[in-house]
């Protein structure tokens, strides 16, 4: 049987993948906990009526590569413009 991780560890894991964006993986390193316990903690919280913090984390990542997007190609269209 694993380790007893305190929850207020629990909770600092998940506050840090939340709130700062930490990967699961680079949570588990920071705080030396699995990262099959971090899942675990975090499907808990996803199956109480929370929106899942993994699928929130993916699409603020979806979102920023859509801006750099948007960023690059209104760039490209003011080049154009000033090359006519």
């Amino acid at each position: 049987m694993g380790k007893h991780i305190e929850q207020s560890t629990k909770d600092l894991v998940v506050a840090s993948i939340k709130q700062d964006g930490l990967t699961v993986i680079e949570a588990a390193d920071k705080f030396k906990v699995s990262t099959k316990a971090i899942y675990h903690w975090l499907s808990d919280l996803a199956n109480n009526g929370h929106t899942s913090i993994l699928e929130m984390n993916k699409i603020r990542r979806e979102n920023q590569q859509l801006k750099e997007i948007i960023g690059m190609l209104m760039l490209d269209q003011e080049k154009t413009k000033k090359n006519r």
